[in-house]
């Protein structure tokens, strides 16, 4: 099973890339990050929208899709770790992530998850939730495997 996390905006801030790499170095599971941008000023809507085709154009054929999106559903690290599981036993060969903008996702873009998530009732720098969701990606892979790292 491979994973990736397609997002929009590239992380310039050495902080931000650096808690996404801390996390994805731990993960065993294959686990790519590709950053889309669109450089042209666009009015709000333009920009979404050109940046949701992006971001659909990176998912593989029979991809699980999962949408990160304040109005998401709000799981525990458990259920996320059972969601991940289940994919994975399904034979699932890729699960996407796909992180919007400063300015969210198109409605194209959401119209396609399998699961649409919220990391909660907070906003968070879109940029920040990358390393945030490889963390969760790194628990859920320690949940799976028994391991102590997630405490209850």
């Amino acid at each position: 099973m491979r994973l990736l996390i397609c997002a929009v905006g590239r992380a310039r801030k050495k902080t931000a890339r650096a808690l996404y790499q801390d996390y994805a170095r731990l993960v065993r599971w294959p686990l790519d990050l590709v950053e889309v941008e669109v450089r042209r000023q666009l009015p709000d809507y333009q920009r979404r929208t050109a940046e949701g085709a992006l971001l659909l154009e990176k998912i593989p054929d029979g991809a699980v899709v999962v949408v990160l999106d304040e109005k998401g559903k709000a799981l525990s690290s458990q259920e996320f770790a059972k969601r991940i599981g289940g994919w994975r036993d399904d034979g699932c060969a890729h699960i996407v992530f796909l992180i919007g903008g400063a300015d969210g996702l198109d409605d194209v873009v959401r119209s396609r998850a399998d699961l649409t998530l919220s990391l909660g009732r907070l906003t968070w720098p879109h940029l920040m939730v990358r390393g945030m969701l490889a963390e969760q990606i790194y628990r859920a892979q320690q949940i799976l495997a028994g391991h102590p790292y997630h405490r209850n």
